[in-house]
C-alpha cells in the first residue's frame, strides 16, 4: 500500500461514495429496463428515476446515518458520510435521467445499460484495488448481481405489460 496521504484521502472518499453510487447505478438501470419492458412512457420513466433519486435516496441516507450513530461513529463523520452518500446517489441518478431525457427510448435503455455497467465496473475495480483483492473477479461478481436485478426488473415489466391493463 502506498504511504502517500493523498492516496488515503482518496480511499476514504471512495468508501464514502461506494454505497450510494452502487445503489443509484443498479436501481436506475433496473428502473429503466423494467419500466421500458412495461412499455412505460418517457415521462413515467423520468418520474420513476427522479422519485427514486429523491425519496429512496433520502430514506437510504437516513438509514445509513442512523446505523452509523448506532455504531457510535463520530457525529461529524456520520453526517459527512450521510451527505456524501446522498450527493453520490443524486449525481449518479441524474446521469441516468439525462440519458433517458436526451435519447429516444430504444437507445436510452441500451446506453443506460452500458453507462451503468461502466460505472459499476469502475467502482468495483477501484474498491477491489484498495482491498488488494483480484479486481476482475470483484467486477464480475458485482456486474453479475446487477444483471440479476436488471433481468428480474425486465421480467416484472414484461409481466406487467402482458397481464395488467
Amino acid at each position: 500500500m502506498p504511504s502517500d496521504p493523498a492516496y488515503y484521502r482518496a480511499m476514504r472518499n471512495l468508501r464514502r461514495i461506494s454505497f450510494g453510487a452502487t445503489s443509484a447505478t443498479v436501481t436506475s438501470m433496473g428502473l429503466i429496463i423494467g419500466l421500458g419492458a412495461a412499455a412505460a412512457e418517457k415521462a413515467t420513466i423520468l418520474s420513476g428515476l427522479l422519485i427514486v433519486a429523491l425519496a429512496d435516496n433520502l430514506t437510504d441516507s437516513l438509514s445509513l446515518h442512523v446505523y452509523q450513530e448506532a455504531e457510535r461513529l463520530n457525529d461529524r463523520a456520520a453526517f459527512r458520510a450521510t451527505l456524501t452518500n446522498f450527493g453520490a446517489r443524486v449525481l449518479v441518478a441524474l446521469t441516468f435521467v439525462l440519458v433517458v431525457l436526451l435519447l429516444p427510448a430504444p437507445y436510452a435503455g441500451v446506453v443506460a445499460l452500458v453507462w451503468g455497467v461502466l460505472l459499476l465496473a469502475t467502482l468495483s475495480y477501484l474498491v477491489a484495488r484498495t482491498r488488494a483483492v483480484p479486481p476482475w473477479s470483484e467486477v464480475g461478481k458485482h456486474v453479475g448481481v446487477s444483471a440479476l436485478v436488471i433481468g428480474a426488473s425486465r421480467l416484472i415489466g414484461t409481466w406487467i405489460a402482458q397481464y395488467v391493463q
